[in-house]
């Protein structure tokens, strides 16, 4: 795929000058990717609006579950898609792939062209996950692999995390994902909700306002009358960010459910909650490698796929815990507090560039003991040092972050 190249800006000074973009159509295309520093790109997720099931509501397969946090003494309900673990049953969940195709500046975001590479990934496609060539550094850079979950092969990504969290690797137990690609749809960003970015590493991004692309987001969730609510609707763009007041620049994802009882879905008279995620594919080089290596090809779309698994209706309430980036939450987030830790799986030739190695880059994700505070952690897979303890992340000791090898405080 080509890039877009042609890039120092703080992100108050960002979001100023998208409101200061050329509103002539002619004269928008002709405008050169604004530069921004590396001290402006904050990588993070977001969350957009929630939805909690009634009893007999349509949507996902989801199961129940209670753990209780022996720091605060509360038992927490939460709900997480596919089957019971303890069941060792197997579910598939149907994925509508949505790309988005864009125009921002005069300038082509096509998501069609990412969508092989994202179907040959490792959210789709089985692997061996016993190990990894490489993982982050507690500093976010590229750091050697190794063992990784032992006995994780012939899985998806998805399947590999879960089948870790719950120490069902080996059983029966699996989480599969089904894809089947839709129709592209396009949009054009007016002026004053988008512009162009581009690094000092010469890698060009686009930026949208997100108070605009969110409501559109949702609005797909009923006016693109093939999703169902038994399947995950997920919306893919090609090296797109999101940008706001609150949260500055740079968003690359977000799930969320929509209630599309009033649309039609739910005729037969019983709710209907169409769980849906968006992630952006990242071209390697727009964030420093150096602190961001990981944020690279599917690395945001493993991040919120692997949240709307852990949290489907948004409603997974914790004891708050904190992440620099994230603030203090009490919602069960399982990629923010990991934002930047990652490792490879699989090989690509896809959308290579000199700061790429040739292979996916899946991020980790924190499983649910770390939020209810259990420990020892007795519920998920040991860690790769010692058989008789638990990891709190799936890199367990992969991670050279100490925080994940524990639980955390509160805030």
């Amino acid at each position: 795929m080509p890039h877009r190249r042609s890039f120092r800006l703080p992100v108050a000074a960002l979001i100023a000058a998208a409101a200061l973009v050329l509103t002539a159509a002619g004269a928008a295309a002709e405008k050169p990717p604004t530069p921004i520093d590396d001290s402006a790109l904050n990588p993070t997720s977001d969350r957009f609006h929630g939805v909690g099931p009634n009893i007999g509501a349509r949507t996902i397969q989801f199961w129940t579950g209670q753990a209780t946090n022996p720091v605060n003494s509360a038992t927490y309900t939460y709900r997480m898609v596919g089957a019971d673990p303890a069941s060792n049953d197997a579910a598939t969940i149907g994925v509508d792939i949505v790309p988005i195709d864009l125009n921002v500046g005069g300038m082509a975001f096509n998501a069609s062209d990412v969508i092989p590479a994202v179907l040959a990934s490792p959210l789709f496609q089985t692997g061996n996950y016993s190990s990894t060539t490489a993982a982050s550094t507690k500093t976010g850079g590229q750091g050697s692999g190794g063992e990784l979950s032992a006995g994780g092969v012939d899985v998806q990504y998805l399947d590999a995390i879960m089948r870790s969290q719950f120490n069902k690797v080996g059983s029966d137990y699996h989480l599969y994902l089904s894809p089947e690609v839709r129709r592209a749809v396009n949009l054009t960003v007016p002026a004053a909700v988008g512009m162009t970015l581009v690094s000092s590493r010469l890698i060009t991004y686009a930026a949208i306002d997100e108070t605009w692309f969110q409501p559109i987001v949702e609005g797909w969730t009923a006016s693109l009358h093939y999703l169902q609510p038994h399947r995950l609707a997920l919306f893919i763009t090609d090296d797109v960010l999101l940008y706001s007041p609150a949260s500055g620049c740079c968003v690359f994802g977000a799930h969320g459910t929509a209630d599309t009882t009033a649309e039609g879905n739910g005729s037969d008279g019983r709710q209907s909650l169409q769980t849906f995620a968006w992630a952006s594919w990242m071209t390697a080089g727009f964030y420093k490698p150096s602190t961001s290596w990981v944020k690279q090809d599917i690395n945001g779309l493993s991040h919120e796929i692997a949240e709307w698994a852990a949290d489907p209706f948004m409603n997974n309430f914790v004891q708050p815990w904190s992440a620099t980036g994230y603030g203090c939450s009490d919602i069960l987030e399982t990629g923010d507090p990991v934002v930047g830790q990652g490792f490879t799986q699989g090989s690509t030739s896809f959308d290579q560039n000199i700061y790429s190695d040739g292979h996916y880059h899946p991020q980790d994700e924190v499983f649910l003991p770390w939020f209810m505070r259990t420990s020892p952690n007795d519920v998920s897979q040991p860690t790769q040092s010692d058989p008789s303890v638990g990891r709190y992340t799936f890199l367990g000791d992969l991670n050279g972050i100490w925080r994940f090898r524990q639980p955390p405080p509160s805030c």
